[in-house]
Protein backbone atom coordinates (compact mmCIF):
# COMPACT_ATOMS: atom_id res chain seq x y z
CA UNK A 1 0.00 0.00 0.00
CA UNK A 2 1.08 3.61 -0.50
CA UNK A 3 2.95 5.51 2.20
CA UNK A 4 3.90 2.24 3.87
CA UNK A 5 0.49 1.98 5.52
CA UNK A 6 -0.35 -1.39 7.02
CA UNK A 7 -3.03 -3.25 5.08
CA UNK A 8 -6.34 -3.30 6.88
CA UNK A 9 -7.78 -6.67 7.78
CA UNK A 10 -10.21 -7.78 5.12
CA UNK A 11 -13.86 -7.98 6.21
CA UNK A 12 -14.80 -11.55 7.02
CA UNK A 13 -18.17 -13.23 7.20
CA UNK A 14 -18.18 -15.75 10.03
CA UNK A 15 -20.97 -18.34 10.28
CA UNK A 16 -21.49 -19.96 13.69
CA UNK A 17 -24.03 -22.77 13.80
CA UNK A 18 -25.08 -25.34 16.36
CA UNK A 19 -27.98 -26.41 18.58
CA UNK A 20 -29.30 -24.52 21.62
CA UNK A 21 -27.16 -24.34 24.74
CA UNK A 22 -23.78 -24.64 23.05
CA UNK A 23 -22.85 -21.03 23.80
CA UNK A 24 -23.53 -19.71 20.30
CA UNK A 25 -24.98 -16.33 21.27
CA UNK A 26 -22.54 -15.51 24.07
CA UNK A 27 -19.58 -16.59 21.94
CA UNK A 28 -20.75 -14.80 18.79
CA UNK A 29 -21.45 -11.51 20.56
CA UNK A 30 -18.12 -11.57 22.41
CA UNK A 31 -16.10 -12.45 19.30
CA UNK A 32 -17.81 -9.72 17.26
CA UNK A 33 -17.22 -7.13 20.01
CA UNK A 34 -13.59 -8.14 20.47
CA UNK A 35 -12.79 -7.99 16.75
CA UNK A 36 -14.92 -4.98 15.80
CA UNK A 37 -17.37 -6.98 13.69
CA UNK A 38 -21.12 -6.68 13.31
CA UNK A 39 -23.28 -9.41 14.89
CA UNK A 40 -26.52 -11.06 13.83
CA UNK A 41 -28.61 -13.45 15.90
CA UNK A 42 -30.69 -15.19 13.24
CA UNK A 43 -32.65 -17.12 15.85
CA UNK A 44 -34.00 -13.82 17.15
CA UNK A 45 -35.44 -13.13 13.71
CA UNK A 46 -37.30 -16.44 13.72
CA UNK A 47 -38.47 -15.73 17.25
CA UNK A 48 -39.62 -12.29 16.10
CA UNK A 49 -41.76 -13.62 13.27
CA UNK A 50 -43.11 -16.30 15.63
CA UNK A 51 -44.00 -13.59 18.18
CA UNK A 52 -45.85 -11.72 15.41
CA UNK A 53 -47.77 -14.88 14.43
CA UNK A 54 -48.79 -15.54 18.06
CA UNK A 55 -49.72 -11.89 18.69
CA UNK A 56 -51.87 -11.79 15.57
CA UNK A 57 -53.66 -15.05 16.31
CA UNK A 58 -52.25 -17.06 13.41
CA UNK A 59 -52.78 -20.82 13.79
CA UNK A 60 -49.26 -22.14 14.44
CA UNK A 61 -50.41 -25.66 13.51
CA UNK A 62 -51.43 -24.53 10.01
CA UNK A 63 -48.38 -24.07 7.73
CA UNK A 64 -50.61 -22.65 4.98
CA UNK A 65 -51.88 -19.91 7.29
CA UNK A 66 -48.32 -19.09 8.37
CA UNK A 67 -47.08 -19.02 4.78
CA UNK A 68 -49.88 -16.65 3.72
CA UNK A 69 -48.72 -13.91 6.12
CA UNK A 70 -44.96 -14.55 6.23
CA UNK A 71 -44.28 -11.37 4.28
CA UNK A 72 -46.35 -9.05 6.46
CA UNK A 73 -44.29 -8.21 9.57
CA UNK A 74 -41.48 -5.67 9.19
CA UNK A 75 -38.49 -7.07 11.09
CA UNK A 76 -35.49 -4.85 11.75
CA UNK A 77 -32.35 -6.28 13.36
CA UNK A 78 -29.60 -4.17 14.88
CA UNK A 79 -26.11 -5.59 14.38
CA UNK A 80 -24.27 -3.96 17.29
CA UNK A 81 -22.93 -6.83 19.44
CA UNK A 82 -23.19 -4.64 22.55
CA UNK A 83 -26.91 -4.01 22.00
CA UNK A 84 -28.42 -6.34 19.39
CA UNK A 85 -31.84 -4.68 19.10
CA UNK A 86 -34.78 -6.19 17.22
CA UNK A 87 -38.12 -4.64 16.35
CA UNK A 88 -41.27 -5.90 14.64
CA UNK A 89 -43.45 -3.23 13.00
CA UNK A 90 -41.61 -0.65 15.09
CA UNK A 91 -42.16 -2.49 18.41
CA UNK A 92 -39.13 -3.48 20.51
CA UNK A 93 -39.51 -7.24 21.00
CA UNK A 94 -36.07 -8.08 22.44
CA UNK A 95 -37.67 -9.32 25.67
CA UNK A 96 -40.99 -10.56 24.32
CA UNK A 97 -39.39 -13.05 21.91
CA UNK A 98 -37.68 -14.92 24.77
CA UNK A 99 -40.89 -16.09 26.45
CA UNK A 100 -41.65 -19.79 26.79
CA UNK A 101 -44.70 -19.35 24.53
CA UNK A 102 -42.55 -18.13 21.65
CA UNK A 103 -39.80 -20.69 22.38
CA UNK A 104 -42.29 -23.56 22.21
CA UNK A 105 -43.62 -22.44 18.82
CA UNK A 106 -40.53 -21.23 16.97
CA UNK A 107 -39.59 -24.61 15.47
CA UNK A 108 -43.03 -25.01 13.87
CA UNK A 109 -43.00 -21.50 12.41
CA UNK A 110 -39.40 -21.66 11.20
CA UNK A 111 -40.04 -24.97 9.42
CA UNK A 112 -42.40 -23.25 6.94
CA UNK A 113 -40.49 -22.70 3.66
CA UNK A 114 -42.02 -19.26 3.01
CA UNK A 115 -40.84 -18.10 6.44
CA UNK A 116 -37.31 -19.38 5.83
CA UNK A 117 -37.16 -17.72 2.41
CA UNK A 118 -38.25 -14.39 3.89
CA UNK A 119 -35.85 -14.49 6.83
CA UNK A 120 -32.96 -15.84 4.76
CA UNK A 121 -33.25 -12.84 2.42
CA UNK A 122 -33.09 -10.51 5.44
CA UNK A 123 -30.04 -12.32 6.78
CA UNK A 124 -28.15 -12.24 3.49
CA UNK A 125 -28.75 -8.53 2.99
CA UNK A 126 -27.48 -7.75 6.51
CA UNK A 127 -24.41 -9.96 6.09
CA UNK A 128 -23.39 -8.58 2.71
CA UNK A 129 -23.96 -5.01 3.89
CA UNK A 130 -21.62 -5.30 6.91
CA UNK A 131 -18.65 -3.15 5.92
CA UNK A 132 -16.23 -4.46 8.54
CA UNK A 133 -17.40 -8.08 8.47
CA UNK A 134 -19.97 -9.87 10.60
CA UNK A 135 -20.52 -12.85 12.87
CA UNK A 136 -23.80 -14.56 11.97
CA UNK A 137 -25.11 -17.23 14.34
CA UNK A 138 -27.88 -19.72 13.79
CA UNK A 139 -28.62 -23.26 12.67
CA UNK A 140 -28.30 -23.20 8.88
CA UNK A 141 -25.95 -20.30 8.22
CA UNK A 142 -22.99 -22.25 6.86
CA UNK A 143 -25.14 -24.67 4.88
CA UNK A 144 -27.95 -22.51 3.48
CA UNK A 145 -27.89 -18.81 4.35
CA UNK A 146 -24.21 -18.02 3.73
CA UNK A 147 -22.66 -21.09 2.07
CA UNK A 148 -19.75 -18.91 0.89
CA UNK A 149 -18.95 -17.58 4.38
CA UNK A 150 -15.22 -17.02 4.91
CA UNK A 151 -15.22 -19.11 8.09
CA UNK A 152 -17.76 -21.66 9.31
CA UNK A 153 -17.82 -22.91 12.89
CA UNK A 154 -20.15 -25.57 14.31
CA UNK A 155 -20.46 -25.54 18.10
CA UNK A 156 -21.52 -28.74 19.86
CA UNK A 157 -21.88 -29.91 23.45
CA UNK A 158 -23.40 -32.88 25.26
CA UNK A 159 -27.18 -32.66 25.93
CA UNK A 160 -26.40 -32.67 29.67
CA UNK A 161 -24.03 -29.71 29.45
CA UNK A 162 -26.43 -27.79 27.23
CA UNK A 163 -29.37 -28.44 29.56
CA UNK A 164 -27.37 -27.31 32.60
CA UNK A 165 -26.42 -24.07 30.84
CA UNK A 166 -29.88 -23.39 29.53
CA UNK A 167 -31.63 -24.13 32.84
CA UNK A 168 -29.14 -21.77 34.48
CA UNK A 169 -30.19 -19.10 31.98
CA UNK A 170 -33.82 -19.87 32.78
CA UNK A 171 -33.14 -19.31 36.49
CA UNK A 172 -33.52 -22.69 38.09
CA UNK A 173 -35.59 -24.45 35.45
CA UNK A 174 -35.74 -28.25 35.79
CA UNK A 175 -32.57 -29.59 34.15
CA UNK A 176 -34.20 -32.87 33.09
CA UNK A 177 -37.18 -31.09 31.54
CA UNK A 178 -34.84 -28.63 29.83
CA UNK A 179 -32.74 -31.50 28.45
CA UNK A 180 -35.86 -33.20 27.04
CA UNK A 181 -37.01 -29.91 25.47
CA UNK A 182 -33.59 -29.36 23.89
CA UNK A 183 -33.56 -32.86 22.43
CA UNK A 184 -37.06 -32.32 20.99
CA UNK A 185 -35.97 -29.00 19.48
CA UNK A 186 -32.86 -30.62 17.98
CA UNK A 187 -34.96 -33.37 16.43
CA UNK A 188 -37.43 -30.89 14.96
CA UNK A 189 -34.71 -28.60 13.60
CA UNK A 190 -32.53 -31.43 12.25
CA UNK A 191 -35.37 -33.25 10.49
CA UNK A 192 -37.23 -30.36 8.86
CA UNK A 193 -37.22 -30.47 5.06
CA UNK A 194 -36.20 -26.83 4.56
CA UNK A 195 -32.71 -25.84 5.71
CA UNK A 196 -32.29 -28.31 8.59
CA UNK A 197 -29.82 -27.85 11.42
CA UNK A 198 -26.66 -29.41 10.00
CA UNK A 199 -22.92 -29.03 10.05
CA UNK A 200 -21.43 -27.72 6.81
CA UNK A 201 -18.83 -30.00 5.28
CA UNK A 202 -16.15 -27.30 5.54
CA UNK A 203 -17.05 -26.15 9.07
CA UNK A 204 -14.66 -26.31 12.01
CA UNK A 205 -16.35 -28.24 14.82
CA UNK A 206 -15.76 -27.01 18.38
CA UNK A 207 -17.04 -29.20 21.23
CA UNK A 208 -17.77 -26.84 24.12
CA UNK A 209 -18.78 -29.51 26.68
CA UNK A 210 -15.57 -29.23 28.71
CA UNK A 211 -14.71 -25.64 27.83
CA UNK A 212 -15.45 -22.43 29.69
CA UNK A 213 -17.10 -19.61 27.76
CA UNK A 214 -13.80 -17.70 27.82
CA UNK A 215 -12.01 -20.69 26.26
CA UNK A 216 -14.61 -21.01 23.51
CA UNK A 217 -14.35 -17.29 22.73
CA UNK A 218 -10.56 -17.49 22.63
CA UNK A 219 -10.71 -20.46 20.27
CA UNK A 220 -13.10 -18.74 17.86
CA UNK A 221 -11.21 -15.42 17.97
CA UNK A 222 -8.03 -17.31 16.99
CA UNK A 223 -9.82 -18.99 14.07
CA UNK A 224 -11.19 -15.64 12.83
CA UNK A 225 -7.83 -13.90 13.17
CA UNK A 226 -6.12 -16.68 11.20
CA UNK A 227 -8.75 -16.34 8.48
CA UNK A 228 -8.34 -12.56 8.37
CA UNK A 229 -4.58 -12.97 8.08
CA UNK A 230 -5.12 -15.23 5.08
CA UNK A 231 -3.81 -18.42 6.70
Amino acid sequence: MENGAAPTAKPVIVAIDGPSGTGKSSTSKAVAAQLGLSYLDTGAQYRAITWWMVTNGIDIDDPTAIAAVAGKPEILSGTDPAAPAITVDGVDVAGAIRTQEVTSKVSAVSAVPEVRTRITELQRSLATGAENGIVVEGRDIGTTVLPDADLKIFLTASPEARAARRSGELQGADVHATREALIRRDAADSSRKTSPLAKAGDAVEVDTTELSLAQVIECVVTLVEEKRAGK
